[in-house]
C-alpha cells in the first residue's frame, strides 16, 4: 500500500509558527514553537512518536534505550537523551547535532476528538548563525517531521514517501517554500528586519532544494 498523494497548502495551513525566547542554566535561548492538529487520538500519536518500530514509517531509522536517561541516535541525523517522558502527555529529549546541544519538548493535548501536538525547540543560536539562515533552517525541518507523521496517522500501513521521486518532488520543493515564507514572516513578527529575515529564507530555500545532479 502506497502513501496517497499531499497537497502542500493542506499541511503548510495546518501548522501555527511562533519565536519567542527562553532560559536554561542561566543562558539565554531561541526557542521556535511549532503546533498541529492530528485526526487521532493521543494514544496513537504517541505510540507513532515513540515506538521504535514505527518512527522509521514516518521519520527514519532510529536506536537507542527508549527509557528515561536513555540515549537515542536518529541515522544520519540528531541523536540525544531521553529527558522526561510522560505517556501520553509529554516527550523531552536534547537534541545533539554536531557539537550543538538543544532541547525539545513534545506536548499532546486532547482536543475535541483530535490531538494537538505543540513542538518546543529551544537553541542557543549565535547572532551570526540566525542572521544568516534564521529560523527557516530549523523550522522547515520540524514541518517536514509533522508532515511525514500526519500521513502516516492518516496511513499507517502506507509505505513511507520517498521525497526524491519525480512524482513527489514538486510537491516538496513547495512546501519547503511555503515553510520557509511563513517562518520568514514569523521571524519579522519576533522583531527581525523584514529584509534580512527574507534573505535568510532565501538561503534556506536554496540549502534545502540543492540536490545532488
Amino acid at each position: 500500500m502506497s502513501t496517497p498523494p499531499f497537497i502542500p497548502a493542506d499541511h503548510l495551513g495546518a501548522v501555527n509558527r511562533a519565536l519567542t525566547t527562553t532560559t536554561r542554566g542561566g543562558e539565554e535561548l531561541r526557542m521556535l514553537v511549532v503546533e498541529r492538529s492530528y485526526d487521532a487520538d493521543p494514544d496513537e500519536v504517541w505510540d507513532a512518536l515513540t515506538t521504535k518500530e514505527r518512527i522509521p514509517r514516518w521519520l527514519m531509522p532510529v536506536t537507542g534505550d527508549f527509557e528515561v536517561g536513555g540515549r537515542y541516535q536518529l541515522e544520519g541525523n540528531a541523536g540525544g537523551e531521553i529527558l522526561a517522558c510522560d505517556r501520553p502527555k509529554l516527550l523531552s529529549i536534547t537534541w545533539d547535532y554536531g557539537d550543538m546541544r538543544s532541547w525539545v519538548d513534545a506536548t499532546l493535548t486532547a482536543a475535541g476528538g483530535r490531538t494537538l501536538l505543540r513542538l518546543e525547540h529551544s537553541a542557543p543560536v549565535p547572532p551570526e548563525q540566525w542572521k544568516e539562515f534564521g529560523p527557516s533552517a530549523v523550522g522547515i525541518g520540524w514541518e517536514q517531521m509533522l508532515l511525514g507523521l500526519a500521513l502516516h496517522l492518516a496511513a499507517p500501513d502506507a509505505e513511507k514517501i520517498d521525497p526524491m521521486s519525480p512524482d513527489v518532488l514538486p510537491a516538496m520543493i513547495e512546501h519547503t517554500q511555503g515553510s520557509a515564507a511563513a517562518w520568514v514572516e514569523a521571524d519579522i513578527a519576533f522583531g527581525t528586519f523584514p529584509e534580512q529575515a527574507r534573505a535568510a529564507g532565501e538561503r534556506c530555500v536554496a540549502a534545502y532544494t540543492a540536490f545532488p545532479e
